[in-house]
């Protein structure tokens, strides 16, 4: 049992955002690889008509826990459901389950966050950063806390282009915009969002910035450390190869691209595809767990995790991977044969989504009102588009992130790990 594995036996851990794609494999892999792991707790808030319970009994259900259940059937009985809500004053959590928390837990990982790039600037404000900021002051107060893991992006710095495993000036001071937001109509903050948001491209990126600078500003004397993934995917190994449970980002326009709906994307082919797998980032996440609560480090450290500087992959072979994969295995019930192309000019990128996207959307709809059935075709060409639009500032540009403190973690790893660089 390597070290990792071996320290978290015995501990008390508390995961936010643990029904969400990240959140879901972190909670699987420290069941799995620490199985005398003493309780993990997770914040939980009703959503969607489902109450906290509903959504932990239909999480549990997930396939990415089959190789857990199967070794350990009762591997339920370790999770602990807390009712909160990050946006409320306290997290909205009551006073015995403040209290438990504050006297057992031993490692937070805080991976909730809205991921959404256009989300309106008020709510991801309030769960991106004021939501870390409630934790912080939560955490601060446990007796027995040994390293508080804050999930950040590797591209909450992307205004510049060689990015050091540092914080970085904010673009804003955090309690001047909590105070902006607090009295000032929506229509007028979504009014000056791009007035605030400057150089960043969207409302994720800015609050994970100023969640950054807070976490530094606000840690007190807690043991911290910053994970900074790059654009995450599919899982590389565990569970199993190739899990992912989300159309989301890249992972929607290769399945479009797959079922022949995507025809032309705007990207550039010599920039590089960042991307990490998902069990890749939760291995880095425990380890920097394991290393900030046994060696506790004087600063707070930030490990960008990202594949750029060590084994670079551009745009224009991920286009050739993804098409010939799905040229050799088939999506059932596709469109059209896939074939999608790569540009990086707008006016030939117009040009097919006119001709490939467009009217092909047009004339199906058409059939499917002819049939009397409900036409849905275009919608989905549409939401596609705007999916496209958000991710065209990451796919046409390239960044230079430093990997010291992530190479410096795996020198300390006493095992064959799961790393796989």
């Amino acid at each position: 049992m390597s070290s990792v594995s071996a320290y978290y036996n015995g501990k008390t851990v508390l995961i936010t955002g643990a029904t969400g794609f990240m959140g879901k494999v972190l909670v699987e892999k420290l069941l799995r690889s620490s199985p005398e792991v003493k309780a993990v707790y997770i914040l939980v808030r009703p959503k969607a008509g489902q109450s906290m319970q509903e959504r932990v009994a239909n999480m549990l259900k997930c396939k990415v826990f089959d190789r857990v259940r199967e070794d350990c059937p009762n591997f339920h009985e370790k999770i602990k459901p807390i009712n909160a809500e990050l946006t409320q004053p306290k997290l909205a959590i009551s006073a015995e389950d403040e209290e438990e928390l504050l006297t057992r837990v031993n490692v937070v990982f805080h991976c909730a966050a809205t991921v959404r790039f256009d989300e309106p600037l008020k709510h991801a404000l309030q769960l991106n950063v004021m939501g870390t900021q409630r934790l912080l002051e939560l955490a601060r107060q446990m007796r027995n806390l040994e390293a508080f893991i804050h999930i950040s992006t590797a591209y909450a710095n992307c205004v510049r282009k060689c990015i050091e495993e540092i914080i970085y000036p904010p673009p804003a001071e955090p309690q001047k915009l909590f105070d902006l937001v607090e009295w000032l109509d929506e229509s007028i903050i979504q009014d000056i969002t791009p007035k605030l948001l400057g150089e960043w491209p969207n409302t994720y990126t800015y609050t994970k910035a100023l969640s950054e600078y807070l976490i530094q500003q606000e840690k007190g004397n807690l043991n911290i450390a910053i994970i900074r993934p790059s654009i995450v995917g599919a899982s590389w190994l565990e569970p199993f190869p190739g899990w992912i449970d989300n159309f989301n980002g890249t992972s929607g326009i290769f399945i479009a691209a797959g079922k022949g709906i995507l025809r032309t994307v705007i990207a550039n082919n010599e920039a590089v595809a960042d991307m990490i797998p998902v069990d890749v980032a939760i291995n880095l996440t425990l380890a920097a767990g394991w290393y900030t609560a046994v060696h506790r480090p004087k600063n707070l450290l930030v490990y960008n995790c990202t594949t750029g500087g060590i084994n670079p992959f551009f745009w224009g072979e991920m286009g050739q991977y993804v098409m010939s994969t799905f040229k050799r295995n088939p999506l059932e019930q596709a469109f059209r044969t896939p074939n999608a192309h790569m540009t990086s000019s707008y006016l030939i990128n117009q040009y097919w989504i006119t001709v490939s996207h467009k009217a092909p959307a047009i004339l199906y709809d058409l059939y499917m009102r002819l049939t009397g059935r409900k036409p849905r075709m275009m919608k989905i060409i549409n939401r596609l588009h705007k999916s496209m639009t958000l991710l065209q500032y990451f796919s046409t540009q390239s960044w230079n992130w430093s990997s010291d403190n992530m190479s410096m973690l795996m020198s300390h790893l006493n095992t064959v790990t799961c790393l796989p660089f």
